[in-house]
């Protein structure tokens, strides 16, 4: 069973609210038809389940609950003593304290939603550059850590260096119409995930969009970079997905690699460079060492 999540509350709240004022006007409505009359008393008890709202939603729950109490004690009084019985009185009984009692829970999954939406947003701009569904860096988290690995890398040669790899989807346009938009985009966490499972925990993994993936394995030896992308590589092509047929879904992966030389070092500055490099050896399944 799914968890109900806080604007899933709220429209819930919105919907019984609605219903609730449906079924008011309804009493009201054949209270009018049968007596053919709406007195003053009638009115002010219509304007009074406004009143109930204002009280759930602005005053604390406690002192809420306590005025709901009160009223179903002075109403039931009133009722036995003094107010003619009808449906309409008789509705009364249950339809201020229920105003209040909705009112009280639309407030309560408003905060809880205000609450959310601002762990979202602390989350974001703590780590803004990656994406909170599917793990993956973006193109500018790319760029800053590239920098960061390739100065480490020129720093201290002979100890450090570091290994990038592109994975890219082949047939893009096809691949996107045979599944539809909503999930491709559960097509792309499926692949993240995929690739996380065949990485180390200290390696990187971004998107960079139009099916570009791109993974920086820091001290990595070049001479099991092949065998690396080509087992990534094969994970990626055998993830199970279907399309909107049903259909097994068959994915064209390309893949291409670089080594991280210390001549090249102030072309790993350039973003845009390395990544036309990567494309380029994705054409031939190619690791090169120069971009």
């Amino acid at each position: 069973m799914k968890k109900s999540t806080p604007l899933r509350r709220v429209e819930l709240g919105y919907f019984l609210l609605i219903a609730l004022a449906m079924v008011q006007q309804l009493f009201i409505f054949w209270n009018i038809y049968v007596n053919q009359s709406f007195t003053f008393t009638e009115f002010l008890f219509s304007v009074g389940t406004l009143g109930a709202l204002l009280i759930g939603f602005f005053l604390p729950v406690g002192v809420s609950t306590v005025t709901v109490f009160v009223y179903l004690v002075t109403y039931f009084v009133w009722l036995s003593t003094l107010a003619p019985v009808n449906a309409l009185t008789l509705s009364w009984i249950l339809l201020l304290p229920a105003n209040t009692t909705i009112a009280i829970f639309i407030k309560l999954a408003l905060v809880r939603s205000r609450r959310f939406i601002r762990r979202l947003e602390q989350l974001r701009k703590t780590n803004p550059d990656i994406d909170i569904d599917t793990s993956l860096g973006s193109k500018d988290a790319f760029e800053d850590t590239l920098v960061k690995q390739a100065n480490l890398a020129n720093r201290y040669s002979d100890q450090y260096s570091f290994c990038i790899m592109m994975f890219k989807l082949d047939f893009l346009p096809l691949t996107r119409e045979s599944v539809g938009s909503h999930r491709f985009a559960k097509l792309i966490m499926e692949l993240s995930s995929t690739i996380q499972k065949q990485i180390r925990y200290e390696d990187y993994k971004f998107s960079i969009g139009e099916g570009r993936f791109i993974i920086l394995c820091p001290l990595t030896k070049p001479e099991y970079l092949k065998s690396l992308m080509e087992r990534i590589k094969v994970a990626m092509m055998n993830v199970p997905f279907r399309d909107k047929k049903g259909m097994s879904l068959k994915l064209v992966v390309r893949a291409g690699g670089l080594v991280f030389q210390k001549e090249q070092f102030s072309r790993y500055e350039n973003i845009d460079d390395v990544i036309s490099a990567l494309e380029r050896n994705t054409e031939t399944d190619l690791i090169g060492e120069y971009i």
